[in-house]
């Protein structure tokens, strides 16, 4: 049985012209579907899990929209999107599943803009945090998009029940992660790093976790270090299916949560690719 894709068409409602537009996960939905995933559709989430993470009064400003930077528009109804990307979060978290939902969510923080950036990186709610805080067990949750999860470090810094790793590249957008700070652990690399590279760091970074600690794993999911992508680590299919068996053989309850990863077609054969490992 292979793991639960989380999916609603309403991800293709907004935001055509962006980079961050519906065209990666059309895409990717379309080859997860053909290669026999089923999906689950998910509702969004409340706003007592949202309240768990961030602050009123920027939801309040999320929900009248002009809450808009250079990177993260205020698209008409956004807040109802980022309530249902952040339930698909909730629903993986519940069933095991990947989130094949955007807007992603680990740039932003409790309050909007977070941790030396400028910007919320096409952010508005923190899907990870969100499905974190809903489960209440102790996690680990393990960031391999290319780019820093400076929201979510700044969401769980201090937090004792949840470990952040991070493995991403640096120097690169947001600015941040260059060090570990308490419960933070942050591995940057040069762009030109390679599976190899990468995958002796992963195996570093989780041997300095006290694994037996955790009932979670919460796995951010960005594939922006595919190679010749926009936070390219010089990834491949194969440094992804790695990846996931490194993952599948932590044996815990594990799930996945989309966030970056700007070509459609990498997207879907990396996640495919990723989710091998967990099939039954």
């Amino acid at each position: 049985m292979k793991t639960k894709i989380i999916f609603s068409k309403k991800c293709f409602e907004y935001g055509s012209l962006h980079i961050e537009g519906p065209r990666r996960v059309r895409i990717a939905y379309e080859i997860l579907r053909e290669r026999g995933y089923d999906f689950l559709t998910p509702e969004p989430a409340s706003e007592e899990d949202i309240l768990r993470v961030h602050d009123a009064e920027y939801v309040r400003r999320l929900k009248e929209g002009p809450v808009a930077d250079a990177d993260t528009p205020a698209y008409e109804n956004v807040y109802e999107y980022a309530r249902l990307s952040a339930g698909g979060a909730v629903l993986a978290a519940k069933v095991e599943g990947f989130s094949l939902m955007r807007p992603p969510g680990h740039h932003v923080g409790r309050r909007g803009v977070a941790l030396g950036a400028s910007t919320k990186g096409f952010c508005y709610l923190n899907n990870m945090a969100i499905a974190v805080r809903f489960l209440g067990k102790p996690a680990l949750i393990l960031d391999i998009d290319g780019h820093h999860g400076n929201g979510t470090q700044e969401i769980f810094l201090g937090d004792e029940k949840v470990t952040y790793v991070g493995l991403h590249r640096y120097p690169h957008y947001p600015g941040t992660g260059y060090s570990s700070e308490g419960n933070c652990l942050n591995f940057p690399l040069r762009g030109d790093c390679g599976d190899e590279v990468y995958l002796k760091t992963l195996d570093e970074a989780l041997s300095k976790v006290d694994l037996d600690k955790f009932e979670v794993v919460a796995v951010s999911a960005g594939f922006d270090a595919h190679a010749g992508d926009l936070a390219s680590l010089d990834l491949t299919e194969l440094g992804f299916n790695k990846i996931g068996k490194k993952i599948a053989s932590l044996r815990k309850h594990t799930f996945f949560v989309l966030e970056g990863g700007y070509s459609g077609e990498n997207n879907g054969k990396d996640i495919d690719e990723l989710l091998k490992s967990f099939e039954l």
